[in-house]
This record gives C-alpha cells, sequence and structure tokens, in this order.
C-alpha cells in the first residue's frame, strides 16, 4: 500500500507563496503551457529561448523567500531603525495631514493605484476628470491659462520650464543664459545645472541683490526663473523685475508654493510666462522626498510646446462631455527625437491625492489651512523677538522664517535635535524654521524652548495673536478668486467625497476589475504586502533632507536594493535617483557623454537607434545633446544587424 509522503517543514512554512499568489502561473498551468510549446520544463524552455553564449551558469546570491508576513516583520524592524523627528526644514517639502478619505480611497485602493496610463480615454474617464481637476487647481492658483496633468517633480519641472522657455525666445535671436535667482530650493538649482549642461545652456546664479539686477540688465539672458516665496521665506512683488525681464526679450519663469497662492498674489497676476512647483503639500506625506506631483502652468499660447500631458474636453452631439489626452503630436511616442521632452508618464496617483485635497477642503479650507499656517509664523516670530532673535531680509514670510544666529547657530541647531526637531542650517550663521499644516501651538511652544533655552519665560500664544502683526505685506494680498468650479465647492463632507470618488473609479478600467490588453511599464498590480508599508509613520513622515542618522532604516532598504540589482545586472554600482524610466535613460546617456568626455572623445555623440525602440530612447539622445542615426528593423521589430554595422561603421569612420 503505497502512502504519500509527508511534507517536510520546509514545505509546510510555504516561504514561496508569495510567487504562488503574485507572480504568475500555478504548476497545473505551467505544465500545460509547456505541454502546448512541446518542452518538458521551465528550464529546457529557458534553453531553448536564450542562447548558449549569454546564458549565465552561475547561481544568483539573493536572499531565500520569505513569506509575506515575515517580510512585513523584517520591514517593520527595518522602519523601526528611522527616527521620525518633527522636521521644520522646508526647502519645498512640508508636513500635511492626508485626509482619511483620500488615503483610505485612492492611495490605498487598487481602483486607482493599478490603473493604466490614461492612453485609452473611453476606460479612463474618471482618473482624466480627476486630472482635470488637478490642472484646473494649478492655473487656478498660479493665476495661468493652462496647466498640464502633472510633472515628475519641482527640480524637472524647473529644468523643463528652462527648455520650454528656450523654444519660446529661439526667434529672438536670445542667447543661452538663463539667471536663476539665488534663493531657489538649492536642488532645484542642481537639476536645473545637471539638465542645462549638455545642452549648452549656460546658468547663471544671482546671489545678491546687485548680482539679481547686474544679470537682468544684460542682453544675453532667455529667462529667469524666481523662488516665490524665496526658499529662505522672504517676499515681495516681483512685478517691476517681470517687466525688466520682458523688457529684454526674455521669459519669467516662477517656482511657486501652491499653497501659499492662496493667500499670495499669484505670479500670473506678476506677468509670469510659466509657473512650476510641488503639490506635495497638498495632502501627500514626506515619503523621505517622493514621488510627489510636480506641476507646470503657463500662457496659452505655448500649450503646444509644453511638455507632459493635457486632458481636454470635447462635446458630443447631445452635448456630453467626454474627457481626452490633447495636443499628444508634441509627446515622444509621435516626434521621437523632435519631441519637446522624453516625458511619457506622470504622477498621476500623486497628482490625484493633491486633487482632491482641494476637492475636499475647497478654496475656503485651503484658505483656512494657508492662514492657519501664516498666522502661526507671525506669533513664532514675536515670540522668537522677545527671546533676542531678529528676522533676516524684508521682515516678510508666509511660512518660513530665517533667523541671524550667528556664533549660536550649531548649538541650537543642535540643542533641536536633542529635542526631536529639525531646523534648516542656511549658510553659515542663519537657521530657517518652515512651518505647515501640522503645526501646533506645542510646536510653537517647543521652537522657543529651542531658541531660548531652559531658563527663558515663554511668551503667551493668544497675547502675540492679539497683536503681531502679519508678515504678509498688504501689498501682496491675493484679490484674485480661485477654485470656483463647482466641483471644488461641494464635495466636503466624507460621504460626498466618498461618492465622488467612487463615482469617479466606476468610469475607469484597471487592475481590481480586469486584465488590461496593453502592454505599460507602468500597468501594474502591486501586492498589498507592498503597499502597506508606505503609509507607516516610519516611512511616509521621514524628510528627504532629515540628518543621515534619523533615516538609517531608509538607507538600509535603498543599500540592499542597489546589492540586489547588481547581482541581478552584473554592474558596480546602480542608481535608485532617477524618477522614471526616461530619466534612467537620460541619466545613463548622460554618464555614457561624461565617460567619453574624460578620454577626450567629447565628439563622439552618435547614438544609435533602432526604429522599433520606445519614443523615449531618441528623445532622451536628443536631451543629451546627441545625433540620432535610426537604424532599420524588420516587420516584426528585429533589430537589422547589417544596417546597423554598417551605420556604425560609417559614422565611426566620419567621427575618427
Amino acid at each position: 500500500m503505497n502512502q504519500k509522503a509527508t511534507p517536510s517543514l520546509r514545505d509546510l512554512e510555504h516561504h514561496d507563496a508569495f510567487i504562488g499568489r503574485h507572480i504568475g502561473p500555478d504548476d497545473a498551468e505551467t505544465a500545460a503551457m509547456l505541454d502546448t510549446i512541446g518542452q518538458p520544463s521551465l528550464e529546457a524552455m529557458t534553453d531553448a529561448i536564450v542562447p548558449a553564449n549569454i546564458k549565465s551558469t552561475n547561481p544568483l546570491d539573493l536572499p531565500e523567500a520569505i513569506t509575506e508576513v515575515e517580510a512585513l516583520t523584517k520591514v517593520r524592524a527595518i522602519a523601526k531603525k528611522n527616527k521620525v523627528f518633527r522636521s521644520f526644514i522646508g526647502q519645498g517639502y512640508y508636513g500635511t495631514h492626508v485626509p482619511n478619505v483620500i488615503a483610505r480611497n485612492i492611495l490605498e485602493n487598487p481602483a486607482w493605484y493599478t490603473a493604466y496610463t490614461p492612453y485609452q480615454a473611453e476606460i479612463s474617464q474618471g482618473r482624466l476628470e480627476a486630472l482635470l481637476n488637478f490642472q484646473t487647481m494649478c492655473a487656478d492658483l498660479t493665476g495661468m491659462e493652462i496647466a498640464n496633468a502633472s510633472m515628475l517633480d519641482e527640480g524637472t519641472a524647473a529644468a523643463e520650464a528652462m527648455t520650454l522657455a528656450k523654444r519660446m525666445v529661439k526667434a529672438r535671436n536670445k542667447g543661452s543664459t538663463i539667471v536663476v535667482f539665488g534663493d531657489a530650493h538649492p536642488q532645484t538649482i542642481e537639476v536645473m545645472r545637471t539638465r542645462a549642461e549638455p545642452l549648452g545652456l549656460a546658468i547663471k546664479l544671482a546671489n545678491s541683490a546687485e548680482e539679481w539686477d547686474a544679470a537682468i540688465a544684460a542682453d544675453d539672458y532667455f529667462a529667469a526663473l524666481i523662488q516665490y516665496p524665496a526658499s529662505s521665506g522672504w517676499l515681495m512683488d516681483w512685478s517691476g523685475e517681470v517687466e525688466k525681464i520682458h523688457a529684454k526679450g526674455a521669459l519669467a519663469i516662477f517656482a511657486a508654493d501652491l499653497l501659499a497662492l492662496t493667500l499670495l498674489k499669484s505670479p500670473g497676476e506678476m506677468g509670469a510666462d510659466i509657473v512650476v512647483g510641488n503639490t506635495q503639500r497638498f495632502g501627500v506625506p514626506f515619503g523621505f522626498g517622493g514621488p510627489h506631483a510636480g506641476f507646470m502652468a503657463c500662457r496659452d499660447a505655448y500649450k503646444r510646446s509644453m511638455p507632459g500631458r493635457l486632458i481636454g474636453v470635447s462635446r458630443d452631439a447631445e452635448g456630453n462631455n467626454a474627457y481626452r489626452l490633447t495636443l499628444q503630436t508634441r509627446e515622444q511616442h509621435i516626434r521621437r527625437e523632435k519631441a519637446t521632452s522624453n516625458i511619457c508618464t506622470a504622477q498621476v496617483l500623486l497628482a490625484i491625492m493633491a486633487s482632491m485635497y482641494a476637492v475636499y477642503h475647497g478654496p475656503e479650507g485651503l484658505t483656512r489651512i494657508a492662514s492657519r499656517v501664516t498666522r502661526l509664523a507671525a506669533i513664532l516670530m514675536a515670540g522668537l523677538k522677545q527671546l533676542g532673535f531678529t528676522q533676516s531680509h524684508h521682515g516678510t514670510a508666509f511660512d518660513t522664517l530665517s533667523l541671524k544666529t550667528g556664533e549660536r547657530t550649531d548649538a541650537i541647531a543642535a540643542r533641536a535635535v536633542a529635542m526631536g526637531v529639525n531646523l534648516r542650517k542656511a549658510w553659515d550663521e542663519y537657521l530657517c524654521i518652515s512651518l505647515d499644516e501640522t503645526t501646533t501651538r506645542d510646536d510653537i511652544e517647543l521652537l522657543w524652548r529651542i531658541f531660548g533655552g531652559d531658563d527663558a519665560a515663554l511668551p503667551d500664544i493668544d497675547a502675540l495673536d492679539a497683536d503681531a502683526p502679519s508678515l504678509i505685506p498688504e501689498s501682496l494680498r491675493r484679490t484674485s478668486k480661485f477654485l470656483t468650479h463647482p466641483v471644488f465647492n461641494t464635495h466636503h463632507s466624507e460621504h460626498e467625497m466618498l461618492r465622488y470618488l467612487r463615482s469617479l473609479s466606476d468610469k475607469d478600467l484597471a487592475l481590481d476589475r480586469s486584465m488590461i490588453p496593453l502592454g505599460s511599464c507602468t500597468m501594474k498590480l502591486n501586492a498589498t504586502a507592498e503597499m502597506l508599508p508606505i503609509t507607516w509613520p516610519e516611512f511616509a513622515n521621514i524628510h528627504p533632507l532629515a540628518p543621515a542618522d534619523q533615516a538609517a532604516g531608509y538607507k538600509e532598504l535603498i543599500e540592499s536594493l542597489e546589492d540586489q540589482l547588481c547581482k541581478l545586472t552584473g554592474y558596480d554600482a546602480v542608481s535608485l535617483q532617477p524618477n522614471a524610466g526616461a530619466q534612467g535613460e537620460l541619466a545613463g546617456l548622460l554618464a555614457i557623454r561624461a565617460y567619453h568626455a574624460s578620454r577626450g572623445e567629447g565628439h563622439r555623440n552618435v547614438c544609435l537607434i533602432p526604429e522599433s525602440a520606445h519614443g523615449t530612447n531618441p528623445a532622451s539622445a536628443q536631451m543629451a545633446n546627441m545625433r540620432v542615426v535610426v537604424t532599420r528593423c524588420d516587420a516584426n521589430g528585429n533589430v537589422d544587424l547589417d544596417d546597423i554595422r554598417d551605420k556604425a561603421e560609417k559614422y565611426g569612420n566620419d567621427l575618427a
């Protein structure tokens, strides 16, 4: 009598359960597939497909499989290595409260996070409406005529604005220089430098009023970028400066804070041509720097050269509205190396979260949040004055105070860290404090204790509230209306919001309903276990510029992933910095370009690209200032090796 063998404990522990539940077919389905194609095993199938001369015979040194429960336990232990401090660093990243109805029904809902990139409008009407809300929100708050459906982040949005401005003034025979206001966010300046160099553009940084005046009085620049409010917090009306910039035939680019714009005169009212920024503080956590949806708004005249996506509205013969992606002729999948940008994706999920934050709060709610933030800033400053500190620059601010702390700077910063608080050290003798939606009365008193010391008598918040003047000049107060569309003035209760979100998701096809018959790098059904940790405070509430020792868990995760990717790819190092596949292409091409330049072979600028390649490939090569040469493919998309060999020899000889 045959008895079934008793399974081992290792079998019963089922460490590879994740594969069966998430990755692919079960044993019976695999056997049926192999039988159909006439292969005895997956190994044999692989041997038949992969040429022997490129197949690796070395086993991968990767961690053994573990269950989802074990994985989450391990990730929880890693998360605990992060230290969640109160961060008042600012610099483009701020604490925010994610409305629960948005957290549960968008961020944690596969109807929203598994939807295909909305190229198929007929199965994307819900997302397209949400993105139209995003565009309306950005255009209204910036005072511009049109906005796109999100960018990858503020830094790359500024870089894209730089190249958009260059295209728009090209006919005026302007120079190759862009003037950048020195009190812009440092990371934005660095991204612009990286993107400018291969294109032969120059960044002229103006770090003082004198340098700014001299720079915009010159005739050699095509645009100027202004941070509003300044990175260190101060405010001014830039209308007169914009007039000077326009008088030189150049364009004015603003990098603006949307929450501040609920109270401040908009860039559009100052004559701005392009406005960029980040929507992170509209209900999207820090997340150690991302992902967060950037935005771009501009004059209507620039829309055909604007990068990214635009959502438009069509109306049928019966008067029904339908949403669509519009003006795609400027995109890389059609124009390839003639595209205005290599962007082929957008931060749709985060853009939708930000737009629904505006829908949920409405103009009055956003104004209340912004007013509370700036009122707390005024009270904080009044108390700091009582403690002997003075505000630098013009004595103006929305949410960020810059204090000249001199020789006490390092001691105060260290005291703050010891009390669980992060401040921003600016220059050598200044500390900056940025307040946000999450700031409380207790935080204000904590900051006073940090600056005043244990023995200082703390000011009275209510007394200061009665007397402390606003830090926003009356001349800069916003008088124009915004978010007047009914969608921003209707769904303010949780039930109304819940029903609105459900009505939109019902108009979409996502992987929670069906397989989608399109291939895409942006189409995925992430496992729930993979999504859970992103909302944990230890991951969500870490500021990207927090001291390194507060992000030890993140460091461990990042280094572990880099190590595994190196083993999988066979490379020596991996960069996780690019925030999209096409940005990774550009980063790789820039690395290749730098390699050739380091060897004295900077003239090697031809990039051979098969005609079947993804549209971002030639677009990225063009952005790296390479000369794109297209090679032939057969009807099935296979590379014509003879043609690529001929072109390699031809252009190699030409460059020799």
